[in-house]
């Protein structure tokens, strides 16, 4: 199998380091992988401050394209992380040769997230931020919520999450292109359990056409299930 180029893009109160896993995997079968972390989080929640918003996580992708000069990226975001890579596929499509959604959340442009979820989920999530920061971030959820319930899992999990920029979810994606910019796309559905915030993603993918693929594992399938996601990914 010839070589590819993915770059792996997390989601909410992750880091790169989340796909080590997979990676490993992906590496060891001779495929170039890099995992940017996104402004505020992971090794970079230092950083964390009400200045991020959702154009600072797409400039972090497209930036992380461009100095490392990557070229037929295939590229996926999972959960959050699909709205950087929309929004870097807009900017960046030159660079791109595929879109992977993985249980990730498709956003046109002018929405935010909190317009993708229910008004009671956005009120809770906009109160925990509240209530733990002032509003500058949201603070982590128990991993369980993710799909997460081994020991080993869990281990790796918990203690790398961060909490998350909080703007990033009340700022509008821009976008001059529809969603992927004319590219292939490819939506990965996790169904066990299956995560809810990402139900209006799924159905914007079946609408649009694209390849979908089933995974019988949690949200966090990179951690709990990086065999059979590699499978996926490496045959696209």
């Amino acid at each position: 199998m010839a070589s590819k180029t993915f770059v792996l893009v997390h989601g909410i109160w992750h880091g790169g380091w989340c796909w080590s896993r997979l990676a490993g995997i992906l590496r060891a079968r001779g495929h170039t992988v890099s995992t940017p972390t996104l402004t505020g989080l992971g090794e970079r929640s230092h950083l964390l401050s009400r200045g991020i918003t959702l154009t600072t996580f797409v400039t972090d992708i497209v930036n992380h394209l461009d100095w490392d000069d990557l070229r037929d990226v295939i590229l996926v975001g999972h959960s959050f992380g699909g709205a950087p890579v929309t929004g870097a596929a807009d900017l960046r499509r030159d660079r791109i040769a595929q879109i992977v959604y993985l249980d990730g959340i498709m956003m046109e442009h002018g929405e935010t997230w909190f317009d993708l979820v229910s008004p009671e989920l956005a009120q809770s999530r906009q109160a925990q931020s509240e209530q733990s920061s002032g509003g500058l971030s949201l603070p982590v959820a128990p991993v369980e919520k993710l799909g997460v319930t081994f020991p080993d899992d869990v281990a790796f999990l918990a203690p790398r999450l961060t909490p998350h920029p909080f703007a990033t979810f009340t700022t509008a994606l821009d976008l001059r292109h529809p969603i992927g910019n004319g590219l292939p796309c490819t939506y990965i559905r996790c169904t066990d359990p299956p995560y809810p915030p990402a139900d209006i993603a799924f159905r914007r993918a079946q609408a649009r056409g694209w390849p979908i693929h089933d995974i019988a594992t949690g949200h966090d399938a990179m951690v709990t299930a990086p065999e059979a996601l590699a499978e996926i990914l490496e045959h696209l």
